[in-house]
């Protein structure tokens, strides 16, 4: 028994440092060293301060800044903790009042704009947290930002532009628009107040 007992427990002991500290240690030294930004959240600063992540939305709701996708994330929206779409068919009551009291907003918001409302504007992704909209969600709320703030259309175009991503590796999904970068490209032409309201 004592035989088979010794090197199955320095086995434990061998496997358990290896995997448990030398191989995370490893992995976190490396991430680190070559991808410090996205290892530590892909944290965005302003004036050394954090105000968000690169990867998680945030709910914008004043007209001079550009408005994010809908969040079903429970008990607030964009709550990374409780990453979750609603699960509601799309016959479901409750899905189709929240689309169109999203839709009531973006028309009370800006209600020169005659444009169809794109899709992802009035529903919610399947994580809950999604940081980017459509290339033409941002050009259907370019007007009003443009006109709220005081800016020529073109340098509010101008900033969707820069702020557009385009598809994974070339291929996958579709061109996007980060909110929070592009709401904080505004907030660097204007003097408007800081952080997302």
């Amino acid at each position: 028994m004592k035989q088979h007992l010794r090197p199955a427990v320095a086995l434990l002991v061998l496997f358990t440092l290896i995997t448990g500290a030398l191989y995370p240690l490893l992995i976190v030294g490396i991430a680190q060293g070559v991808f410090p930004f996205e290892a530590n959240g892909s944290i965005i600063q302003r004036d050394g301060n954090p105000i968000g992540s690169a990867l998680i939305g945030q709910q914008f709701t004043s007209a001079k800044y550009f408005w994010s996708r809908l969040s079903a994330t429970a008990p607030f929206p964009y709550n990374a903790g409780a990453s979750s779409g609603s699960n509601y068919g799309p016959m479901n009551r409750s899905l189709l009042n929240a689309t169109r009291s999203r839709v009531e907003q973006l028309r009370g918001a800006d209600s020169l704009n005659m444009q169809s409302i794109p899709v992802d504007l009035a529903t919610a992704s399947a994580s809950g947290l999604d940081p980017h909209i459509s290339i033409q969600s941002a050009q259907y709320q370019l007007s009003r930002v443009a006109r709220e703030r005081n800016l020529p259309e073109v340098k509010v175009r101008s900033l969707v532009e820069q702020c557009t991503e385009s598809r994974t590796f070339g291929f996958l999904g579709e061109p996007r628009v980060n909110v929070l970068k592009l709401n904080l490209a505004l907030d660097g032409l204007t003097s408007s107040p800081k952080g997302a309201d």
